[in-house]
């Protein structure tokens, strides 16, 4: 059979750290347009409590997010050690394409995939290169493309990254605007015969639209008196919250389900770092379908607290860090089931399980 293997990742966090002492200044308006009149250290205070957010990573004023998928790219080819003129695809996930700084005009052409074989000044014209845009599970929808190729045997190497700069497409006025954050996220994916299953061994993806396509959505800025014909990411949290807990845990378990494999089989669940006490909800609920009132230690790892949520690129970081070791608690074992998971814009989940 052919298994579709993670030979090599790589990550990139943006030097500039913003704390959230920066946002003590700021001038927050709700939804209404109303400007909110509590104490920003208050709102500072909250936002730490329910995301678990103390610090984010925003890009240097030269770099794009084709600059900051480069770097991670190169960093998965140097540890998988292959030739990028070997790599038969290259499939970026974004939602905002290459922003540059004082901007927040979207820019998707030429493709950032294409971009990134640019960089890396790959010859080979067979180097298939496109993005994909589907919300923060962006990345994870990559990988599963790519076990697709590599099952079918049309493709031997895979390369799938996850890049966003986050922090240039949102609203200064709106407390959301503190989640966000940039940095990039990369695996090389190769497909090896062998005679022992491993590797990716079942998917699932769900879209949800009928309610749920406008919960993330292009909006403009909630202080009227700001330039109202620039568009900033905006998002209804309590209706994103409530979808997420109710339809992440079903989507994980049909996945578990389809690779044959029981709750107790699972080591680790890489999730969308979105929100400490979303993804809290999420995995409680996720064992409550089995029955399990308390839910495993450390079997959900979390970084979002340095890096904030800085979208497709959080799964392809976390798992990054857990590999190499510098996430503490954390590490993989040979014979591990991870389940990696994100949800966002579309509505869009997506799951894979991975046998290491």
């Amino acid at each position: 059979m052919i298994n579709t293997i993670i030979t090599g990742s790589g990550s990139y966090l943006p030097k500039k750290t913003v704390t959230n002492n920066d946002f003590l200044n700021h001038t927050f308006f709700d939804q209404s347009g109303t400007k909110i009149t509590k104490d920003n250290l208050e709102i500072v205070n909250k936002l730490n409590e329910i995301t678990g957010i103390s610090e984010r990573r925003y890009a240097d004023n030269e770099h794009t997010a084709s600059d900051l998928a480069f770097f991670a790219a190169e960093k998965a080819i140097a540890d998988a050690q292959v030739d990028p003129e070997t790599l038969d695809y290259i499939i970026v996930a974004h939602n905002f394409g290459d922003v540059k700084a004082g901007s927040n005009r979207v820019d998707i052409m030429p493709s950032l995939a294409s971009r990134v074989k640019h960089k890396l000044q790959i010859k080979n014209p067979y180097c298939v290169c496109y993005d994909i845009a589907f919300g923060c599970p962006g990345w994870v929808q990559g990988m599963i493309q790519a076990d697709f190729y590599l099952k079918s045997g049309e493709a031997k190497k895979v390369m799938v990254i996850g890049a966003e700069t986050l922090s240039r497409v949102i609203d200064p006025h709106d407390r959301d605007s503190m989640i966000y954050a940039d940095g990039a996220g990369a695996t090389i994916l190769e497909g090896k015969e062998e005679a022992t299953k491993r590797g990716i061994l079942a998917h699932a993806t769900r879209t949800d639209t009928l309610q749920e396509a406008y919960y993330l959505w292009n909006g403009t800025s909630y202080n009227e008196d700001a330039c109202q014909s620039e568009t900033y990411i905006k998002m209804h949290g309590r209706k994103l919250y409530k979808y997420a807990v109710r339809n992440v845990p079903s989507l994980v378990k049909r996945c578990i389900e389809k690779a044959n494999l029981d709750v107790s089989d699972v080591n680790k669940v890489l999730i969308h770092q979105a929100n400490e006490k979303l993804d809290e909800g999420i995995i409680k609920s996720f064992f409550r379908l089995y029955g399990i009132k308390e839910v495993p230690e450390d079997v959900m790892p979390m970084c979002i607290d340095k890096m904030g949520n800085n979208s497709v690129a959080t799964v392809p970081i976390l798992y990054d860090k857990i590999l190499k070791g510098t996430l503490d608690g954390h590490h993989f074992e040979s014979g591990n089931h991870l389940v990696f998971s994100s949800v966002g814009a579309g509505m869009n989940i997506s799951a894979f399980v991975y046998k290491v």
